[in-house]
């Protein structure tokens, strides 16, 4: 028998065993490797992440612990008076409209829109014939009643003389009683006529007067000084003398002084006196400054507006200013007491109000603000600050009450407004 073949095979048998038990030992040692790699891999991962949470942790903790650097700045009293700043109007300090009093047509006019007058200045003649006719008819009856007024008197002296003569003869029976009665009562009659003419006299004088005082209003005259603002007639024009529908004739307006006409706030009413000094610009004279004083107030706040219209006074002289400009005018308010102005920028707007943020020992402390006025920049405080307290300009958004701080720089007073 041949055992050749047999030894080959299973010396092959053999030797493909131990090639896959090589095999297996390679993976197995593959796997295990990778395993460890992985599990290396996981390690180092959970270690680099903890390692960088502790990180953040310190550096939250170093940042919460830590000391932010601020500014600050020194409050310090206010008590000058608050300047507010109100729009208003001006108007003439006086304005009149001239009416005709005496019906007829113009025969003269004297002034044009823009002329300056004086008061008493003839303004316009107006031609009235039949008025100055009703004068002259007025004059002559005036001298006819005095003329009768001679006659009474000479009337009444002659009734006097007889009635004497007459009682002498009565009362030694040579004239009879019905003769003495006569003559005493015509001498009475005579008196009383006298009278008469008299009170007709007084009468007449009085309608002589009146129709000399509608003649001098032919004469149209300036009431005060100032300013034709208007010309509403012409040479020939009619006019009436009636009190519902008479003529306007002129409108004049007093200009030297005009009134600027503003509404104050009831935040300020109790600081508005009459006296106070003010000054008014104008737009269109950026350089100029105009000086003035409150002369009166109306005492009482509108109920719709709750403001209280008050008047100041300008003086005009030069006349650069106009009645109806549109004014800025600057009041000084006397305040009730001082008050602390610090920048809008310290203060901290939350859900508990308006707060400002104090550096006392090296730690914040929290105020809460009463605010007087706000300007916008900065803002007046009426309680809540202390002089020489330090505040702190644009406070961190993490501040709170007892935070410790460190100032950036040495404090500073706050600018006043």
């Amino acid at each position: 028998m041949n055992y050749a073949p047999m030894k080959r095979a299973f010396h092959e048998d053999a030797h493909s065993k131990a090639d896959l038990d090589r095999r297996r030992r390679a993976a197995r040692a593959i796997a295990i490797g990778a395993i460890a790699i992985v599990a290396i891999l996981v390690g180092f991962g959970a270690w680099s992440q903890a390692s960088r949470r502790a990180e953040a942790i310190a550096v939250l903790e170093a940042r919460k612990n830590a000391a932010p650097s601020v500014r600050t700045l020194i409050v310090e009293e206010d008590a000058r008076p608050r300047m507010i700043e109100l729009p208003g109007t001006m108007a003439p300090f006086e304005n009149a409209t001239v009416f005709a009093r005496a019906t007829g047509y113009i025969a003269v006019r004297n002034v044009d829109i823009g002329d300056k007058v004086r008061k008493g200045d003839v303004l316009a003649v107006i031609a009235a014939p039949d008025l100055d006719q009703q004068l002259v008819q007025a004059k002559a009856q005036l001298v006819q009643l005095e003329a009768a007024v001679q006659q009474a008197q000479a009337d009444a002296d002659l009734g006097r003389v007889t009635n004497q003569r007459t009682s002498r003869l009565v009362s030694q029976g040579w004239s009879s009683l019905q003769q003495g009665d006569q003559d005493r009562l015509t001498f009475a009659s005579r008196t009383a006529a006298l009278a008469v003419a008299h009170a007709n006299i007084a009468v007449q004088q009085a309608a002589v007067n009146r129709l000399a005082q509608l003649t001098a209003f032919e004469q149209i005259t300036a009431p005060f000084d100032g300013v034709v603002t208007s010309r509403l007639v012409e040479v020939g024009s009619l006019v009436a003398a009636d009190a519902n529908s008479g003529t306007p004739l002129f409108s004049i307006a007093r200009t030297d002084v005009l009134r600027v006409q503003v509404f104050v706030p009831q935040t300020v009413y109790f600081g508005v006196k009459d006296g106070d000094l003010a000054t008014v610009t104008v737009p269109e004279l950026p350089n100029r400054t105009f000086e003035g004083k409150v002369a009166r107030n109306a005492q009482a706040l509108a109920a719709g507006s709750r403001t209280l219209l008050t008047e100041v006074d300008v003086g005009n002289k030069d006349g650069v200013l106009a009645a109806g400009l549109y004014c800025t005018l600057h009041l000084h308010i006397n305040r009730s007491g001082p008050i602390m102005v610090i920048p809008s920028q310290a203060v901290i707007f939350s859900k508990d109000g308006l707060n400002a943020a104090v550096v006392l020992d090296g730690k914040v402390v929290l105020r809460k603000l009463d605010l007087e006025a706000d300007n916008g920049a900065n803002v007046e405080v009426r309680a809540g600050l202390r002089p020489g307290d330090r505040v702190i300009i644009s406070p961190p958004a993490n501040v709170v009450d007892g935070m410790r701080v460190k100032t950036a720089e040495p404090a500073e007073a706050v600018a006043r407004s």
